[in-house]
């Protein structure tokens, strides 16, 4: 098995996260692809580390997958913590290991930098997603999601 090397994504990244973005997003129930807003997402965290960050795998010199953790504050805990977004590794490569130690790796981050939770959200029948997030030491909460769009477009998601 090649090396694997996890590191923070840079700006040069953009183009192939936002690829595997559009695999991601092609295979949840309630998101379309849009490279242009992908990229703009992206970028936008890259340009504010206070924001969030992006960390990617990469193996055989390629980044193989990605995960990111955007930040707020609890004011249950009183301190930041982070929401566990976009998760995805290439079909191509899963099976290595790679999701795994991305969210090891996202999960070392967050306690190295004190935040007091991680909070994700995925399909409720997405089963091997569940499982694999609850192999990771995730617990399903009894809270429920409710969103609000702002968009003009009047969309949900």
């Amino acid at each position: 098995m090649p090396h694997m090397r996890l590191r923070e994504a840079v700006t040069a990244d953009i183009e192939r996260c936002s690829e595997l973005l559009g695999i991601l997003f092609s295979a949840e129930r309630e998101f379309a692809p849009d490279p242009a807003a992908q990229r703009r997402g992206l970028q936008l965290v890259l340009d504010s580390p206070q924001t969030g960050r992006v960390f990617v795998c990469e193996t055989g010199g390629r980044i193989a997958g990605m995960v990111m953790l955007l930040f707020t504050v609890s004011t249950f805990l009183g301190k930041r913590v982070a929401l566990l977004e976009d998760m995805i590794v290439d079909p191509a490569f899963r099976a290595q290991g790679i999701g795994s130690r991305l969210v090891g790796h996202a999960v070392a981050f967050a306690r190295s930098e004190g935040l007091g939770r991680i909070t994700l959200l995925t399909d409720h029948d997405n089963t091997l997603a569940r499982e694999f997030y609850h192999r990771a030491g995730f617990a399903a909460s009894s809270m429920v999601v409710l969103r609000k769009s702002l968009d003009d477009q009047g969309e949900t998601p």
